[in-house]
């Protein structure tokens, strides 16, 4: 059920796609949808909800290193291979103003971002810092759902992806790390 939703949300965007139309993809009632979800927007979450933790994953293993330069890599290692490893979610996320709307207002969401930035920008950021890191994120967002990048091998994406934002972000370009 997750998947036709995840499908339909990318295809139609959130707001554009009914209860109706998930049971009807899946070939059951509509009823049968609202018996495990009670609303569009508890289904949305836990579409969402793996993604979400993956992020808590990468966040908490990136804070356990020692060394802020250690964080900075693990983060950013881990948020490229979650962002690829979910690009038909960003897809939604990316578009969609009632996924904007939500994840706006999820705490915990909101909490693992301010977590992030903190090791991405440095927990007292400067404007440059702040804005490298926001242009850092936005681009690697943009980058997993742009058509002009659809068909790269996920390896060379993850590469140059990682590449592109250690560059931006002031660190040593990898090579052949994959």
């Amino acid at each position: 059920m997750l998947a036709v939703a995840l499908e339909l949300f990318a295809r139609n965007g959130v707001s554009g796609t009914s209860i109706q139309m998930i049971a009807d993809e899946l070939g059951v009632t509509k009823a049968a949808v609202y018996f495990q979800f009670n609303a569009k927007e508890e289904l949305l979450r836990a579409v969402v909800a793996p993604a979400l933790e993956e992020m808590r994953r990468v966040t908490e293993e990136a804070e356990a290193r020692r060394r802020p330069a250690d964080q900075l890599s693990a983060a950013l290692t881990g948020v490229v291979d979650m962002i690829i490893n979910n690009s038909r979610l960003n897809a939604v996320v990316w578009a969609d103003p009632a996924v904007s709307r939500l994840t706006r207002e999820d705490p915990i969401l909101r909490d693992l971002v301010a977590r992030l930035d903190r090791i991405l920008a440095g927990p007292d950021p400067d404007v440059e810092a702040l804005v490298t890191t926001v242009m850092v994120s936005g681009g690697l967002m943009a980058a997993t759902t742009d058509p002009r990048l659809a068909d790269l091998d996920k390896d060379v994406l993850r590469r140059q992806l990682l590449n592109t934002a250690r560059r931006m972000l002031g660190l040593r370009a990898i090579r052949d790390q994959v």
